[in-house]
């Protein structure tokens, strides 16, 4: 075994990418207070090929340089926009016909093995602020909450780990 070189992973450029089929999901940040979780959403968003992000209440937005530190250039390609209230976020989303799930630890919430996305359906994932999770007001306008098991000590995940698992167990479940 010898590791890959960039070139032979046969990357999209930032054009290409732009232009190519996403897979059916939006990530939306509720005040997301560490520019450096913010930047990995980004990279996990250009991975995963997602629609957009949108960054809501005081989440930072591009350009900035402890962004880009960890986006390692991702916040070029991936499409991302501002809203001023996470909850308008939500209810527009689900206007355009987004099912929308909060990522949090909730009461009734589903846990992340037993989600069955609806083939042909957008989805909209929130993730919420590294201390106090998603706020309480866009659970209620969600249309449920997603749950990650844990079984150590802690009681979450750092939130951009968190998107890295939810995101590929969606976009897993539309490979197949």
């Amino acid at each position: 075994m010898r590791k890959l070189s960039v070139e032979e992973m046969g990357r999209l450029t930032v054009e290409e990418f732009k232009e190519s089929e996403k897979f059916p999901f939006v990530i939306v940040l509720d005040n997301i207070r560490s520019l450096n979780n913010v930047g990995s959403f980004f990279r996990t968003a250009d991975a995963f090929r997602a629609q957009k992000i949108i960054l809501c209440g005081y989440t930072q937005q591009p350009p900035h340089r402890e962004i880009t530190r960890s986006a390692l250039g991702a916040e070029l390609s991936v499409t991302w926009e501002k809203e001023r209230q996470t909850v308008d976020a939500v209810k527009k989303l689900k206007n355009r016909g987004y099912h929308v799930w909060c990522v949090e630890q909730a009461e009734g919430s589903v846990l992340l093995q037993n989600f069955a996305p609806e083939p042909g359906i957008p989805y909209a994932f929130v993730f919420g602020n590294e201390v106090e999770g998603v706020a309480d007001e866009v659970i209620a306008a969600s249309d449920g909450c997603l749950e990650i098991p844990q079984f150590g000590t802690k009681h979450s995940f750092n939130v951009s780990v968190s998107a890295g698992i939810v995101l590929w167990e969606f976009v897993r479940k539309n490979l197949t």
